[in-house]
Order: structure tokens, then C-alpha cells, then sequence
């Protein structure tokens, strides 16, 4: 056996963090890219659903080969997805966060690296003083725009292009302290035509992608998106590391 796959004993596992619901596209989604990604990319994940509120539970997503954060905000519990999202990056857990999975992404990590301790997401916390997540100027619910991406970048060798056109359904985005999180070593790898973050990596860990808009709800399923099988195979590739090697 010589491939990644072959030599895994057990499915890479994957978490999916979210409040699991059916009237959620990107929820429903999810079993079609899973079977996709095996039928067509042999790539085996065994998935896991983890409500927002039991990820507030200390290791709720240790062990597992990857993390997802599913959209579905306002999240029952904004700190089991912030808990889930710190351990994948300390942890160095193959990450993906989409739409709400992006904002808070980006708020854990101003909170927890930047010591931004007071920066809110203003759809979980409206009175709050000092947002980092706002309602976008123009809400980008059922849009279609163009996200460019930054060259030498996670997202550029991901999605194989410097231009893409990805579907959106939020009405949050960052806004402020974005400069520090920079200078923190999070990395901006896409934006939109105005120059809007819309894409965010950490440089130095083995995956750790989160996009504004939804990859998930790309074509019709059957195909998953460049981002989605990347995630994937990081899943896997981590789940193999794992496996004892024989003398």
C-alpha cells in the first residue's frame, strides 16, 4: 500500500461544528460533499456533529483529524465555537471555518493572540463597546462576487487561481483591527473586489483556512469544492500520521 489513504487504519475523523439543522443549505450539504469526497476523491471521512453547546467541553474536538465550523450563526454557544476553534489552532488540527465559521475564526483569534479580550461580534452581542464583526455595508445574502486571492498563499495553492467567484450568504463581516491581527501573524489571503477580507490563513500551522463565503454550497454537490477537498485530504494526511509504524 503506498498511498496516504491505504495506509490510514481507521477514517480520518472529522468534526463538524454547528447546531445541526435542516433548514440550513449548508447543513444539508454536507452529506452529499462526504459521499463525493469518497466516491470520487477516495478521500474517507468519518463525521461527527458536535452542537456548539457541547463543544464548550474541554477537548470536545481533540482527537479528531479536522474541524469544520459550519454557518448556522447566531450559534447557540459563541464559546463552545470559540473553544473548538482554539484547540484546532493550538493544537494544530486541520481547520476549516466558513461564513460563521470565518467571523469566528477571526474573533477567536483577536480575543486569545491579539488580547483583544472586548472585541464582540455584533450579532451575538449588539450593546457590546468595540466590534470586530459587523453587519456588511451590503449584505451578501444569495450573492455571487469575485474574491481575488493573494499570490504564495494556503488559498492560492487550495483554489489554484489568482480570481474566483464563490457564493454568499452573510450579512456579518470584520471590520476593525483587522492591522492587528496582521501583525499578530493571522494572514489575509483573499478579498473581494473592493478589498474586503474575505479569506484568512495562519501561516506555520499544517491547516488552517477560513473563507466568508459558503464552498460548501459550490455546483450541486457531486463536485466539492477545491476547499472542501483540501480540507479533506489534510484530514487524512493527519489522521495517517497517527497510525504506529511497525519495526
Amino acid at each position: 500500500m503506498t498511498n496516504t489513504a491505504a495506509r490510514t487504519a481507521r477514517p480520518a475523523r472529522l468534526a463538524l461544528v454547528g447546531d445541526r439543522s435542516p433548514n440550513v443549505a449548508s447543513h444539508t450539504r454536507v452529506p452529499l460533499l462526504l459521499d463525493a469526497l469518497a466516491e470520487r476523491d477516495r478521500l474517507v471521512l468519518d463525521a461527527y456533529w458536535i452542537p456548539t453547546q457541547d463543544a464548550v467541553a474541554d477537548g470536545a474536538v481533540r482527537g479528531f483529524d479536522a474541524v469544520w465550523v459550519l454557518p448556522g450563526s447566531p450559534y447557540r454557544s459563541e464559546a463552545g465555537v470559540l473553544s473548538a476553534i482554539s484547540t484546532a489552532r493550538e493544537e494544530g488540527i486541520p481547520f476549516l471555518g466558513t461564513c460563521g465559521g470565518f467571523q469566528h475564526a477571526l474573533l477567536e483569534y483577536a480575543r486569545e493572540v491579539c488580547g483583544l479580550t472586548r472585541v464582540a461580534h455584533a450579532e451575538n452581542d449588539p450593546d457590546a463597546d468595540d466590534f470586530l464583526i459587523e453587519p456588511l455595508a451590503c449584505s451578501l445574502v444569495g450573492h455571487e462576487a469575485v474574491v481575488r486571492i493573494e499570490p504564495d498563499t494556503l488559498a492560492e495553492s487550495v483554489i489554484g487561481s489568482e480570481r474566483t467567484v464563490e457564493r454568499y450568504f452573510c450579512a456579518y463581516g470584520p471590520s476593525r483591527h483587522l492591522d492587528t491581527l496582521r501583525a499578530h501573524g493571522l494572514r489575509f489571503s483573499g478579498h473581494d473586489e473592493e478589498g474586503h477580507v474575505r479569506i484568512a490563513e495562519l501561516p506555520g500551522h499544517p491547516f488552517f483556512l477560513a473563507t466568508l463565503f459558503q464552498p460548501e454550497l459550490s455546483g450541486d454537490g457531486s463536485h466539492p469544492h477545491p476547499v472542501v477537498r483540501a480540507l479533506a485530504r489534510a484530514a487524512v494526511e493527519h489522521a495517517a500520521r497517527k497510525v504506529p509504524t511497525r519495526a
